[in-house]
């Protein structure tokens, strides 16, 4: 794929996405009819299928594919446009009160749709890596300015060649302040780049302005590389009518889009868990009533999003009055633990009811492990950054559960805070699902504390 082909790029996924809608809906209607012929109720879906996949396509925009090519970004636009689609279609099948379309034919449509979404994706972002390392729609660049910021970015283009970079040259900035403004521009333009990166802490006007002359002459993109930007995963650009402005927030806040797809994704899984998981609610619940003194059921306040205080339920694991003493952690071979509840808690089962706090809207199935108040506040003192994880809901499971498990002791929370930091600078479906396979793992592993 050459340069002047990639401006063909979007329209070409625009078409491929609709091709792969009907070649799943076509399936989807031999799988349960045994036959392509169609009747009107058939037809009528297929019609509104198509009409909002391209309603919802153009105002997403999820055939866009930017440097740097990620494929999780690609699949979570995809993701997002098909739960506005389906928000969409539903609606129009509800007030039109289209009653006739066969529940099986739309289950496996879109179960098929987004299977060969994801192959296609992926086979997308092959083929465009591909290209990329045999030298195709590649981009050569020039990084000027601070060598520490520099380096990062350089380290992290070599990381990811599907970036499509190549370096042309690295000018530090001690080598701009020695080189006349001549000198400077012969030394840019003999090397013909297509961006250059510009990484300063500090830059002066005249200098800014200067580069900006040497991009609109030469057809060359400037970018800059905000150390701030490099440092603070929360900040973002706002434009307050041409003037760029990066706003660097305490208080991150997730994107609608990514809002939305949570909540639908919380709703859709708990509701299959304690659906599907009804039996082993029953049994655990019985196990738990006979095996000790005391109800099945524990509540304890939580501290949840934006510091609202709530209650978080679980399968009672430990005797009961565990804490006439005040709060304290659990540890292994605490006397406080029943015989049963070590293994609901090394299994993670005794977390289960808390997926009634996730439909109450409480908790997410994947956000920071809610605390109580006792240990937050000594939790800040050693790290302020705590705070930050109080701007999502808390979760069933986390990243920091997964990796560090219960912790004993207050050391051992502010490490785990660490883990649950990361997720919050990277928070998405595919995140999500991660955590969740990684915490099945843990269950089956018994590997919970």
């Amino acid at each position: 794929m050459s340069k002047r082909y990639s401006k063909y790029l979007p329209l070409s996924i625009f078409l491929s996405d609709l091709a792969v809608l009907n070649i799943a809906f076509y399936s989807a209607h031999y799988l349960v009819f045994n036959t392509v012929y169609m009747q009107f109720p058939s037809i009528a879906f297929l019609l509104l299928v198509n009409i909002t996949w391209v309603i919802m396509s153009l105002f997403t925009k999820n055939f866009e594919v930017h440097r740097p090519l990620v494929l999780t970004n690609s699949i979570n636009k995809f993701l997002v446009t098909l739960s506005y689609h389906l928000l969409f279609f539903f609606s129009i099948v509800y007030f039109a009160k289209i009653a006739d379309i066969s529940r099986a034919e739309v289950v496996f449509c879109y179960a098929i749709y987004i299977i060969l979404m994801i192959f296609q994706r992926s086979l997308l972002f092959f083929l465009l890596d591909y290209f990329r390392k045999n030298g195709y729609n590649h981009r050569e660049i020039m990084i000027i300015g601070d060598e520490k910021i520099g380096k990062r970015l350089i380290k992290s283009f070599s990381k990811h060649p599907e970036y499509g970079y190549d370096l042309l040259e690295f000018i530090t900035d001690v080598q701009v302040s020695n080189l006349s403004e001549k000198a400077l521009i012969n030394k840019i333009t003999s090397k013909r780049p297509d961006e250059i990166f510009l990484c300063y802490k500090h830059i002066e006007v005249e200098l800014i302005g200067l580069f900006i002359a040497i991009g609109e002459e030469n057809h060359i993109k400037i970018k800059v590389v905000s150390d701030l930007i490099l440092e603070n995963n929360h900040a973002k650009l706002l434009d307050y009518h041409n003037l760029p402005v990066i706003q660097l927030s305490s208080n991150p806040e997730l994107s609608l889009k990514i809002r939305i797809l949570k909540r639908s994704f919380d709703l859709l899984f708990s509701s299959a868990v304690m659906s599907a998981g009804l039996p082993v609610f029953a049994m655990l619940y019985v196990i738990t009533k006979v095996t000790s003194k005391g109800p099945a059921f524990y509540k304890q306040e939580r501290i949840g999003k934006n510091g609202k205080p709530f209650y978080i339920y679980k399968f009672r694991s430990m005797h009961v009055n565990a804490e006439q003493a005040g709060p304290q952690l659990s540890k292994d071979r605490d006397p406080r633990i029943t015989k049963w509840g070590v293994i609901i808690r090394k299994t993670r089962l005794d977390e289960l009811p808390q997926f009634w706090n996730v439909m109450k809207g409480e908790m997410s199935v994947v956000g920071p492990r809610p605390e109580r108040q006792y240990f937050i506040e000594q939790i800040v003192e050693r790290t302020p950054n705590y705070k930050k994880l109080l701007s999502l809901k808390p979760g069933i499971t986390s990243i920091g559960q997964v990796h560090y498990g219960y912790a004993e002791n207050i050391d051992e929370m502010c490490n785990r805070t660490r883990y649950d930091l990361l997720y919050l600078q990277n928070i998405n479906l595919n995140a999500d699902v991660s955590i969740i396979l990684k915490t099945v793992k843990v269950m089956i592993q018994r590997k919970g504390k």
